[in-house]
């Protein structure tokens, strides 16, 4: 599976939302037939923005989770789902996902928060020249904003030795105006109550990242990983009178176990 870096207070760049990454390490070991069985549980812990933009941080308790048995999949990036097309090339599914919001108490007071919610997210997922790219979309139906985010993002997993990984990735995120209106906009009537003033979104790309996972292989079945990144606004995102950084470094840590067979 790729890092996600859409945002968790960026759920989506470090995104929701960081995947969980430790079979990456073990993707070039799988004997053919392909077989992407896995379960790898852990904890782990996000150090994010409250919001995108926004100029407070917190440490999130986050559960580290990539579970795969035949066509069924549950992990941070893709939500719970099953995929159509499983080869050791391509990847076609579609899921429930979760959709980021924020809390009220972590914007201007007259501000409203923005719920998290959950959305039905397609994706493709393709491994080629040592490559992971994926493309997906997710429509929000409850919480949230009930917009439409696109993401796109390559990674290069690298294994340095039998038991540490190196995994590059660039990510970017578009969303619509509803979603980014929702999640960046404020309304007369907030602008009103809080003294900032109204803002409009439009639909366009909301921000790009880059981001760099290195993964320790502690034993066959342990393993550490951490990841570090930069998550820039673009578009109305940037311009949005909520943001007080366009441009932001979060962090994820996390320690996880292997079942099965190696």
């Amino acid at each position: 599976m790729i890092l996600e870096i859409r945002s968790l207070g960026l759920a989506a760049g470090l995104s929701a939302a960081l995947s969980a990454v430790p079979a990456l390490a073990q993707d070039n070991e799988s004997p053919p037939p392909y077989s992407a069985d896995h379960i790898i549980v852990g904890m782990g812990a996000a150090v994010v923005p409250v919001y995108q933009g926004a100029d407070k941080y917190r440490v999130l308790p986050l559960p580290a989770l990539d579970i795969a048995s035949g066509r069924f999949f549950a992990n941070l990036r893709d939500g719970i789902g099953a995929t159509a097309i499983e080869t050791r090339d391509v990847s076609i599914g579609a899921s429930i996902a979760m959709m980021p919001g924020y809390r009220r108490r972590d914007v201007p007071e007259g501000v409203r928060g923005v719920d998290y919610g959950a959305g039905a997210r397609i994706f493709a997922r393709v491994r080629a020249g040592g490559f992971v790219a994926t493309l997906g979309g997710t429509q929000g139906f409850v919480g949230g904003t009930r917009g439409v985010v696109a993401d796109a993002s390559l990674a290069y997993p690298v294994n340095l030795s039998r038991r540490v990984a190196v995994i590059p990735a660039v990510v970017t995120t578009w969303g619509d105006r509803k979603h980014n209106d929702r999640y960046f906009g404020i309304t007369e009537r907030e602008s009103q109550a809080s003294g900032v003033e109204a803002y409009r979104a439009g639909s366009g790309f909301k921000d790009a990242a880059a981001t760099v996972t290195v993964i320790y292989r502690l034993t066959d079945r342990i393993a550490a990983s951490a990841s570090g990144g930069l998550v820039t606004l673009l578009g109305d995102a940037k311009d949005s009178p909520l943001v007080a950084h366009r441009t932001q470094p979060s962090g994820f840590f996390s320690l996880t176990y292997r079942f099965g067979r190696n």
